[in-house]
């Protein structure tokens, strides 16, 4: 795919809507699957044909689980044919609260000055305290729940048990579950909650602990507010639908909805793609 100066981009997929354009005097691309809700931005013309491929990637993952063979192959040619000039694969790394994408090589100046989520320290559904030692060298998912959620929660905990069942026998892949009640999900209730719903100790930490500390690393750190693009404030309540992609060395590398199992999916291929970096 061959994007120029001045592009405009409409394409049609089986319904889905991508529109992507560059707006006279804004810095601004993006794109947006109309029917899903999915949303992918970038300032720089230059990631254009990755979000391309991202969203040939969504597409041809949900054809092909709603059967529909014919189009999903040729989704796949064209995902294939878009990344067949790339000698390796990579996922962008996400710096913002506005989730853009950079595509940044470790040759860049900017590689060093990557956003990385920083020391932490939280008691898990056992008593033990988790702390970015329990997750180094490992990629993780990590969101925010709360065990009296009737709403979003109980979708989000089964679709993170979806990726439990994927990785359950690779060490190398763990998944932490912050409470935003702390006060009243204490240790023996993340305990019940953990055995009620069948989260296996050392590879799923259901977290509890101090709230400013958990809302600040969450807002702060994780980007995890209810509002795309903006930090909230400390005390406002947390309830957000975002499963966070992090890397080995604690670096955001995709933010998923939590409610849609179709992103289960993309965040399966996503983990694998990481664990081939270094």
């Amino acid at each position: 795919i061959s994007v120029k100066n001045g592009w405009k981009m409409d394409c049609w997929l089986n319904g889905f809507i991508i529109k992507m354009e560059k707006r006279k005097g804004v810095k601004n691309y993006g794109g947006r699957m109309e029917k899903s809700g999915l949303i992918m931005s970038s300032n720089k013309e230059e990631n254009l044909d990755c979000l391309v491929i991202e969203f040939a990637k969504i597409h041809m993952i949900q054809l092909l689980k709603n059967r529909n063979l014919f189009l999903g192959f040729i989704i796949m040619l064209v995902f294939i044919g878009c990344t067949s000039n790339k000698t390796k694969q990579t996922l962008p790394f996400i710096n913002q609260p506005d989730f853009t994408p950079e595509w940044i090589q470790a040759d860049d100046t900017a590689y060093k000055n990557m956003h990385t989520i920083p020391a932490f320290s939280f008691y898990n559904q056992d008593g033990k305290i988790v702390t970015e030692k329990t997750v180094e060298g490992k990629i993780y998912v990590a969101n925010f729940i709360f065990t009296r959620c009737a709403s979003i929660c109980p979708v989000m905990t089964s679709n993170m048990m979806i990726l439990q069942q994927k990785f359950k026998d690779d060490e190398a892949v763990i998944f932490l579950s912050h409470s935003v009640t702390p006060d009243l999900d204490d240790v023996s209730v993340l305990k019940k909650y953990a055995n009620l719903k069948g989260i296996i100790s050392g590879k799923w930490h259901l977290l509890t602990g101090n709230q400013a500390d958990i809302y600040r690393i969450a807002k702060k750190e994780y980007f995890a507010g209810d509002t795309i693009g903006f930090y909230q404030t400390n005390d406002a309540f947390l309830h957000t639908e975002n499963f966070i992609l992090v890397d080995k060395k604690r670096r955001i590398r995709g933010v998923y909805n939590g409610t849609l199992a179709i992103e289960m999916d993309r965040l399966i291929i996503d983990i694998e793609t990481l664990k081939e970096e270094e």
